[in-house]
């Protein structure tokens, strides 16, 4: 359903994207996890016709975006990163607005408007204007309106960012649902646990590139034969873990907050050296745990990006989010 083949696009001076290749199958939910500024975004407006590529082909459904876009849109569904929907309009009025410029009846739009509020729980808020709404309602009637012409393929960017709990957990089952539908789903997020959820297949992009790609399935199984445990301590994690990489050669030890340290080895962790080495240099542990290794493990190995980097970008947005 999607072919990108060798995709470069610059801004002034800045290479957003250095030459990307990757195909999506019909039905797959595939995903771009990466850092803000790894170019995920840029990809997507060049996969939905919002930006244009310096160099590289784009096929959509066999269709050369070069030659034929609109014929390739018409098989789109956008979700942009943020909403794209009129303020002084009512949630119905939106959607019917988005149906009329699709190209679809009056009778079909209204129709399908009505029916996606209800499947998206909107219905109290249908008549109100779009701009009252919260930010997860918003977040769900952009979905709406981003499938209300039944596309077979979906752009979601960033489709949870800077939303609550709850309405982050509605749009991913909306998610899981269209695509056990059979809509072919492309999503970007630089949420670990979010395509540790969704993606059936996920490509890691750091920078421009993509550093791995593969299903979730093959990836997972990195973990197979780690063995991770995770210590809370007092003080000092990121001293600790230099001593501790120092000493033990054959351990890897990550910082994960202020007072804790994960180790991981393809062998046993012993536990009793290693306290005994934190306790020596005036760190009080608390506790010791086993922990399954990740996504977020793996993707810290590969592209050597802490994931604590990755959550301080969440944690500043949703701050932003809430200002």
């Amino acid at each position: 359903m999607i072919e990108v083949n060798d995709l470069k696009k610059t801004y002034e001076r800045v290479q957003a994207v250095k030459g990307i290749s990757f195909i999506v199958q019909q039905g797959e939910l595939f995903g771009f996890l990466g850092p803000n500024g790894a170019g995920k975004t840029t990809t997507i407006n060049m996969l939905n016709g919002l930006a244009r590529p310096d160099s590289g082909k784009i096929k959509i459904a066999g269709i050369d975006c070069s030659t034929n876009p609109k014929a390739a849109q018409r098989l789109m569904g956008i979700v942009p990163d943020e909403s794209n929907l009129y303020p002084e309009l009512t949630g119905f009025q939106n959607l019917c607005f988005c149906g009329a410029l699709y190209g679809m009846a009056k009778i079909d739009r209204e129709r399908r408007a009505r029916l996606l509020i209800e499947q998206f729980g909107l219905g109290d808020a249908a008549g109100r204007k779009f701009g009252g709404y919260s930010r997860g309602m918003k977040r769900k009637l952009t979905i709406a309106a981003g499938i209300i012409h039944e596309p077979p393929i979906l752009f979601l960017d960033e489709p949870t960012t800077g939303i609550d709990v709850a309405a982050a957990r509605q749009i991913r089952q909306i998610i899981m649902n269209l695509n056990a539908r059979g809509v072919t789903i492309f999503m970007t997020t630089h949420y670990i646990e979010e395509a540790e959820r969704l993606c059936q297949r996920l490509a890691f992009i750091v920078e421009g590139r993509i550093v791995r790609m593969d299903s979730m399935d093959n990836i997972m199984k990195q973990t197979e034969g780690q063995h991770v445990v995770e210590f809370a301590i007092s003080l000092g994690t990121a001293e600790l873990c230099g001593a501790i990489s120092g000493v033990f050669p054959f351990l890897q030890c990550q910082a994960v907050s202020d007072t804790a340290v994960r180790i991981s080895s393809t062998e046993p962790v012993r536990i009793g050296p290693l306290l005994r080495f934190m306790e020596e240099r005036g760190a009080e542990v608390f506790e010791a745990r086993k922990i399954r290794p990740s996504l977020e493990d793996i993707f810290v190995r590969i592209t050597g990006i802490e994931a604590t980097e990755m959550k301080k970008e969440r944690e500043k947005i949703q701050k932003g989010a809430g200002a």
